[in-house]
């Protein structure tokens, strides 16, 4: 992550949360950027400054160069796909690879992503406190439903696209780091190759060691 000043991308952003995929996208395509913290578990992410970059006051979101910002992970990372082609971080626009890549893309963050904030924040989605176990319960057998999914549609890599690295298996790598990793060994081995795959790349590892504490395996 850099740190100077000057108009370029700004992340929003935190340890730990969603927007650690587009440090590792921002790196794999050599793009500077400013990291802006917001610390969500001081709730700095629902201040008035934050909801008026984000009105969903969600991490992460990225101010443009032009100073417009935009917000949802698989869309930021698109876009640095499609504005850094030279990277190869995604099939061409309009290709059938780009529609199956782009189907899964926005696959892990309507079921996935959602999933992990249901078992995290079982409260949110809970009328009642009593229910929020419930809610928990429910959506880890969900978010594996997803994960086994994946799993069966997965080739034999070393990433989705075959040895074409894209931004849907940064996004992959980085929810797997959410699961246990124990569960994805013995049910999705080829989602675990994947990740570990991803996150022992050479622009992928500082970010990986500074979010997760070293190592490919969690």
């Amino acid at each position: 992550m850099t740190t100077n000043t000057g108009t370029r991308y700004k992340l929003y952003g935190w340890k730990l949360s969603g927007s650690l995929a587009i440090e590792a996208a921002f790196a794999e395509a050599g793009v500077a950027f400013d990291f802006v913290p917001i610390d969500s578990k001081a709730r700095e992410n629902l201040s008035e400054a934050y909801h008026r970059i984000n009105p969903r006051q969600q991490l992460p979101a990225v101010m443009l160069p032009d100073g417009t910002c935009i917000a949802e992970g698989p869309a930021i990372l698109l876009h640095i796909a499609d504005a850094f082609p030279d990277a190869a971080l995604a099939p061409r626009p309009g290709s059938f690879a780009r529609a199956h890549h782009d189907r899964w893309l926005s696959f892990f963050q309507a079921n996935v992503y959602e999933g992990e904030l249901r078992k995290l924040f079982p409260d949110r989605y809970a009328a009642t406190a009593d229910c929020a176990s419930s809610v928990r319960e429910a959506a880890v057998s969900y978010v594996e439903r997803h994960y086994e999914i994946f799993e069966e549609v997965l080739g034999e890599g070393p990433y989705f696209l075959g040895e074409r690295f894209s931004v849907l298996d940064i996004y992959v790598w980085m929810l797997a780091q959410w699961m246990p990793a124990d569960w994805l060994a013995a049910r999705c081995p080829k989602v675990k190759r994947l990740s570990d795959t991803v996150a022992s790349r050479p622009a992928v590892a500082p970010v990986h060691d500074f979010h997760f504490g070293g190592g490919a395996s969690m």
